[in-house]
């Protein structure tokens, strides 16, 4: 079988809107209550896929949810006609698209029964993201239903569970036996811990990872506006690309690290360079670390990077080394960004045999094709806070949701 590392990105939604529903996260924050642009923000997502196709690289997909979230409304004795303003927010939100919060996933190399384990993120700390498990676990049972995969059912309340944001795979190849890293929060100054140990431990146990590490986000990181550890820190095969106050105790995390994987190579940015509030406010460290065709690895990040000077000095510096990250590749994901997710919210990876994968979930560029005439069609072009209340919206969300699904042969998801 050929083993390789595959990136589900997630559709960003025709419900794409700037309500600042997420405490801690900073950007969410700054831009509450403006003009979002969910036809651009679901092309810029179509256009960094296909950046990373002509890289060479396998690419997936996950699809928006129905939203307004009638089900969830439902269950709070409200309709979208009827419902409080701020719990209509919650149910239209188009934060699944994130999928970096999707699930965990341990690949078939690190578990004790040899199949790939997914378990879906419950996101119980954010009302709007709560009712997302559901969606995501219908499209996780579809996409990865060969026996090659196990995928798992949410941790139960009230452990919180964020998915691969705070999980980390270290190994020398893809396909070769790794250790994983869970980072969990503890505290977080004015802002949530979202990661729970008993939720990392837990998934642990469900997946029989033999050999895994439980590391502590710093506390300094968190209130930064770290709401997870992807952007602090991010790891591919032998590399692990931090920022130096990304752990609490990150000698002693360094020190079982290279005694788990002697081969490790550890890239730290320091605080002298680039501060906390530059590494988030560029998402520095949200970035896709990966490893091209010709061995080689490159960092996918923002455009926000390169307009930071401090950081993209420091980038620049360390690509002109001898370092194992030899490019850098900036991507415009801008009305993502504005809502508080870079290039590693909008993915989750999954290392395993793309022939075991339900094709309807893999894309090439005509696939593409497709999705962005879709999304050019029926995605609206802009939404106003004062527009989350309208029938007439809701509708067309529907509309352009269902004549993707349609497109893509995925009507079970409706």
């Amino acid at each position: 079988m050929a083993v390789v590392e595959i990136n589900f990105d997630g559709l960003i939604g025709p419900s794409h809107n700037y309500a600042g529903l997420s405490l801690g996260n900073l950007a969410s924050a700054k831009n509450a209550g403006g003009t979002s642009q969910p036809r651009s923000a679901a092309l810029q997502g179509i256009a960094k896929m296909r950046a990373n196709i002509a890289l060479g690289l396998t690419q997936g997909v996950f699809l928006p949810q129905s939203r307004p979230d009638r089900a969830w409304l439902a269950s709070l004795g409200c309709a979208p006609e009827t419902a409080p303003v701020e719990l209509l927010a919650n149910a239209l939100s188009a934060s699944s698209m994130w999928a970096a919060n999707a699930a965990t996933v341990s690949p078939a190399a690190d578990t004790e029964d040899g199949t790939c384990h997914l378990t879906v993120a419950n996101l119980v700390t954010m009302p709007h993201r709560s009712h997302e498990w559901q969606g995501t676990l219908a499209q996780l049972r579809l996409a990865f239903a060969n026996p090659a995969f196990t995928v798992h059912g949410p941790i139960p309340a009230p452990f919180g569970d964020e998915g691969a944001a705070n999980h980390m795979r270290l190994s020398a190849m893809h396909d070769a036996p790794g250790v994983e890293i869970f980072v969990y929060g503890v505290t977080g100054g004015p802002f949530p811990a979202r990661q729970h140990i008993e939720a990392s431990r837990s998934v642990a146990r469900l997946h029989g990872v033999s050999r895994a590490l439980f590391v502590q986000q710093s506390e300094e990181a968190i209130a930064a506006g770290a709401f997870h550890n992807d952007v602090v820190a991010v790891a591919n095969e032998r590399v692990l690309f931090a920022h130096e106050l990304a752990f609490a105790d990150k000698d002693s995390f360094y020190r079982d690290l290279r005694a788990l994987l002697p081969q490790v190579e550890i890239v730290e940015v320091p605080t002298a360079a680039v501060s906390l509030s530059d590494a988030i406010q560029s998402y520095l460290f949200n970035a896709q670390l990966v490893t091209l065709p010709n061995g080689g690895m490159a960092l996918v990040l923002p455009t926000e990077a390169q307009d930071n000077s401090r950081v993209w000095r420091w980038l620049s510096e360390m690509v002109a080394g001898d370092g194992p990250i030899r490019q850098l590749i900036p991507v415009d994901v801008r009305q993502s960004m504005a809502n508080g997710g870079g290039p590693a919210c909008l993915r989750l990876r999954v290392v395993c045999d793309p022939e075991t994968v339900d094709p309807r979930f893999l894309v090439d560029d005509a696939t593409l094709d497709r999705i962005e005439d879709i999304v050019a069609t029926h995605w609206p072009e802009t939404i106003e806070p004062g527009r989350l209340a309208d029938p007439e919206l809701w509708h067309q969300i529907g509309q352009a949701r269902a004549s993707l699904l349609m497109a893509l042969d995925l009507g079970e998801l409706a």
